[in-house]
């Protein structure tokens, strides 16, 4: 997760694509839960690689996400970008029996078991256009038989989702060493699916895992569309913090409010997510995400996302507006 986010700017100006909170959780929360969830619980560590300068504050909540789950949370840092096996091996000293690899980029929907004793499980999903995506290629029997790092040809379209388990994380870090050792690079950067490729090559037998359902967070029309994903998904849960004042306002669910936010005189909903110590008033909301300690007066939105300690009245036009921001 050390990329920088740019596509989601400026929503990520200020933290990290990762922690920005989908249905009023941090997306990466949300694949931890997913995968501890798979595991029956049972993870030990979770080990985040991310940029040098995320901050001391990002990290901790970092760790606190790991302690949530009751593992340890260790921080690595990948200074440049240069490729996906050289992120995975900077969390080298973590890389040691069962393990998933996830890029905490995308959200899903699944519902599984892992086998642990499987060599490896690589999770796939069907795409229109294979071109952007590693994809995977099958035999007869069910095993991947080849890697195909975005293919300008049409080999398949079942596309890495970016997610992996190995049975040996050892072995798999000496299979990305060995790419950095003999410089072995792919479009310019050290592939993940190279590793994969010489492991199967020496016996792994690698299998495709199911998902139900595969949710881009890349920009802002990405997250907002995951976020009335995962709300559906989440229907008929309680997602209405008991602390939030509701006065005098329409709740079309699903809708996610969170702790200490006041809504007055205000229809919210379908598909709307409000963070903390936030204050709607006087607004219709409709399939939108605003965050914590935010104020928003006399609005109409739709499809829309809003930062953290954002104030937006429609009625008195005097704005403050930082960098990449958007009002159409």
């Amino acid at each position: 997760m050390a990329g920088r986010g740019s596509r989601l700017r400026p929503h990520t100006l200020t933290v990290p694509k990762p922690l920005v909170p989908v249905a009023g959780k941090p997306i990466v929360l949300r694949i931890a839960e997913d995968l501890a969830a798979a595991q029956g619980g049972q993870i030990e560590e979770i080990a985040f690689i991310i940029a040098p300068d995320f901050g001391a504050e990002v990290e901790a909540d970092l760790k606190a996400t790991a302690a949530k789950l009751g593992a340890k949370g260790s921080i690595y840092y990948q200074d440049k970008p240069l490729g996906t096996a050289h992120a995975v091996l900077c969390a080298k000293e973590s890389l040691s029996g069962n393990c998933i690899v996830a890029f905490a980029d995308t959200l899903f929907d699944m519902n599984f078991k892992l086998d642990t004793e499987k060599d490896g499980v690589i999770w796939v999903q069907r795409v229109k256009d294979p071109s952007a995506f590693g994809v995977v290629q099958l035999n007869e029997d069910g095993y991947i038989t080849n890697f195909v790092e975005k293919p300008e040809t049409f080999v398949s379209d079942m596309a890495i989702i970016g997610i992996y388990y190995f049975r040996d994380g050892e072995y798999l870090k000496n299979e990305l060493q060995y790419l950095l050792d003999n410089n072995i690079k792919d479009k310019g950067e050290y592939q993940l699916t190279d590793a994969l490729e010489n492991m199967r090559a020496k016996g792994s037998k690698f299998y495709p895992g199911e998902i139900t359902e595969w949710l881009d967070c890349g920009n802002k029309d990405a997250v907002v569309y995951s976020n009335q994903r995962i709300l559906e998904l989440n229907k008929g849960t309680k997602l209405v913090d008991k602390s939030a004042v509701i006065t005098n306002s329409i709740i079309n669910e699903p809708c996610y409010i969170g702790a200490n936010s006041v809504i007055e005189n205000s229809v919210v909903g379908p598909h709307v997510s409000i963070g903390e110590n936030t204050v709607v008033t006087g607004s219709i909301l409709k399939n939108t995400i605003i965050q914590n300690n935010t104020t928003v007066e006399n609005a109409i939105l739709e499809n829309s996302m809003l930062g953290s300690h954002v104030t937006y009245n429609k009625v008195k036009p005097e704005i403050s507006i930082g960098d990449y921001t958007q009002i159409k």
